[in-house]
């Protein structure tokens, strides 16, 4: 048998040798198609009742600018320590007015011999203003970009139209339709809106003269003229020193408050000291504005010198200061409100306060106002947007400036300027303002919540 010859491979020249397997190319995937697997896995996964709760909520905040329209706030509680020194304030203030303001009303025939007339209004004035509060602190504070505009306008008009009425003690300041009330508390929170609502806008070009000056001096000085031919200069004062801060904290260019302020000075200067400098006859008119401040001044140097007359007040008020010594006499001993201090239930209340409580008393309350201005500013840096953080700043400084102004009149550190105590002094409408005013913080404070809960 033959044997068959084997198949080789017969090849001319060098042995072939053979490929390595190729190993597979990795894949490349775009970043936009790995995070649409990524959204798509996250969709399929279940989500805790929690978590849904908590993604709906940081949804709702991250374009507040979106929300602006919506007129009630997305959730989350207010904040809950802001509110209860604010009512603390509120409830220890109604006490101290009633015991300021019950000698004066039983005393007096023109409230029908009363002794609770001043508090049964109070406690009405309370009550309503509690509830705008807390309907206020449930709205969406953003519905203030529009209407800031229309609030201020209408403080203007209100402002005007307050000269037209009958004055008291030589001032027009007050409207007696619908109610009794002072435009000038609706001009300063409307300052403060519209203050909030352009720099809000502006926060960038703050720095330049156009955005971060002019607006807002043009806005002091139409509301200041308006306030000064009341005239009112505790307002004055206020409106202008909330309006500085506002800018400041804004983003308004140091430099510029040093031009104001050399400007400022200048002013007084010529205004208290050298005014027949003025052209014309504005010298005699500012005279004539101003000539209760003259007055206020010289007795603020020295109140002993007209005892009996206008420095009357001020006297009285240092001797129930001196009286209460550092326990006080007691609550509703005060011997000063027996026709000593003139209608102790408003600017003056804060003097009775410190003869019935002692040193120890004045400290408390002075204390609780510090710690609500410590409060307003906690909730200003927490809120979410920058609208809401002015907002807070500015309603915060209105009621600590405020507050530390009566009490340095009161105590005759600065002159007498006619400011009342916030939460204390007598008044529906001021009051009323003021607790609205804090529901509008208490609604800044729900988006602040919503963001720290996230």
């Amino acid at each position: 048998m033959q044997s068959q010859p084997s198949k080789r491979t017969v090849s001319s020249g060098h042995p072939k040798k053979r490929r390595p397997a190729a190993k597979p190319r990795p894949t490349v995937s775009h970043p936009a198609t790995e995070k649409a697997k990524h959204q798509h896995r996250i969709k399929k996964r279940p989500v805790p009742a929690a978590d849904a709760q908590t993604a709906s909520l940081t949804r709702g905040s991250e374009s507040p600018l979106k929300r602006r329209n919506k007129l009630f706030s997305a959730g989350g509680s207010f904040d809950i320590p802001f509110f209860i020194i604010v009512m603390a304030l509120l409830i220890i203030g109604v006490l101290m007015m009633f015991s300021a303001s019950y000698a004066y009303a039983y005393y007096s025939s023109k409230f029908g011999n009363d002794g609770l007339f001043f508090v049964k209004q109070q406690v009405l004035f309370a009550v309503i203003g509690v509830a705008a509060m807390l309907f206020i602190s449930a709205i969406n504070y953003r519905v203030l970009h529009f209407w800031s505009l229309i609030i201020f306008g209408i403080s203007v008009l209100l402002l005007i139209a307050v000269l037209f009425f009958p004055d008291r003690n030589g001032a027009h300041r007050w409207i007696p339709y619908p109610i009794n009330f002072q435009p000038s508390e609706i001009a300063k929170f409307a300052v403060i809106a519209i203050f909030a609502h352009f720099m809000s806008l502006n926060q960038k070009r703050m720095n330049t003269l156009r955005h971060g000056v002019l607006p807002y001096v043009s806005i002091l000085v139409v509301v200041s003229a308006l306030l000064i031919v009341e005239p009112h200069l505790s307002a004055t004062i206020l409106v202008c020193a909330i309006g500085g801060i506002m800018m400041i904290v804004g983003g308004t260019p140091l430099k510029y408050f040093g031009i104001a302020a050399g400007a400022a000075v200048a002013c007084f200067v010529v205004v208290f000291f050298f005014p027949n400098l003025l052209p014309g006859g504005v010298g005699e008119m500012v005279q004539e504005k101003l000539a209760h401040a003259y007055q206020r001044i010289e007795v603020w140097q020295d109140p002993f010198v007209d005892l009996r007359g206008d420095g009357w007040q001020t006297v009285q008020s240092l001797y129930a200061i001196a009286s209460g010594g550092f326990m006080g006499v007691g609550l509703g001993n005060s011997r000063q409100k027996y026709m000593y201090i003139s209608e102790p239930q408003n600017d003056f209340v804060f003097a009775v306060v410190c003869e019935e409580l002692g040193f120890v008393g004045a400290a408390v309350i002075i204390i609780l106002f510090a710690l609500l201005v410590w409060r307003g500013f906690v909730i200003a840096m927490r809120a979410e947007d920058k609208f809401g953080a002015l907002l807070a700043v500015g309603l915060t400084v209105q009621v600590g400036l405020q507050a530390f102004l009566n009490i340095a009149v009161v105590t005759n550190t600065i002159p007498n300027t006619g400011i009342s105590l916030p939460f204390f002094s007598y008044g529906g409408s001021s009051l009323i303002m003021l607790l609205a005013q804090m529901g509008v913080i208490l609604s800044v404070s729900r988006g602040s919540k919503l963001r720290k809960s996230v």
